[in-house]
């Protein structure tokens, strides 16, 4: 997978999740679940799912937890061992991936990459995407990097990745506490503009590599 289809289709779910009521606003992580549970075409445990999305128990738990409430997925006792909770995507969870990945299609303007992508292969773009957990800071890293050596303002970069203008502010704070950008504000032509320091650089680069990595599967195997 390429770095501008990544950052195409998280820059489009994020301008889809603005617009969703607040109680069924799923996270990419949570989209991710969904569209996993629909490629495997059945059951899946829930330390698989945990261990597909690099994240501990609790976490997983959580995720799933709020998608069963929600109506979306069932939360099942393993057949076998008691002690596993299998996970099921249910009608309306079906229904809910299914609109969630027409509508990100529908937020691809042309030109950009995959602006062209049918909501069946949008879902295993989406599943694939889940393995790899990129937080708002991770996103704006991967965007100046993309954005090359004269940085992006935070304007652009608000436009470039489809989040909230007080989110990108907030973590481009975060990341200049941390050594991983920099502001040019006091220079002539840079006014305004973001860096990526050396630090950010090897952070960026090590993000793209998961993410050219990434195979965009036709079906997985289901496990009971």
């Amino acid at each position: 997978m390429e770095l501008r289809e990544y950052l195409s289709i998280r820059r489009a779910y994020n301008l889809v999740r603005q617009e969703q009521s607040t109680d069924y606003r799923l996270t990419f992580a949570e989209f991710a679940i969904l569209c996993r549970l629909q490629v495997a075409g059945g059951s899946l445990k829930t330390s698989d799912i945990a261990e597909y999305q690099g994240s501990l128990r609790p976490t997983m738990t959580h995720r799933t937890k709020h998608l069963s409430k929600l109506g979306l997925i069932e939360r099942l006792k393993g057949d076998i061992d008691k002690r596993n909770v299998v996970c099921k995507v249910t009608e309306e969870g079906s229904a809910c991936a299914a609109r969630l990945c027409r509508e990100t299609c529908g937020k691809i303007s042309v030109g950009q990459a995959l602006a062209r992508i049918s909501p069946e292969r949008m879902c295993k773009y989406v599943d694939a995407m889940g393995s790899i957990n990129c937080m708002a800071g991770e996103l704006i890293v991967l965007g100046l990097w993309l954005g090359g050596e004269d940085g992006r303002s935070i304007t652009e970069l608000v436009d470039d990745l489809g989040l909230l203008q007080p989110t990108v502010s907030m973590s481009v704070a975060s990341l200049g506490d941390n050594g991983i950008v920099e502001r040019m504000d006091g220079q002539p032509g840079r006014t305004g503009r973001v860096l990526l320091t050396e630090k950010g650089m090897v952070i960026a680069d090590e993000i793209n590599a998961q993410i050219s990595g990434l195979i965009i599967r036709r079906r997985l195997r289901t496990k009971q």
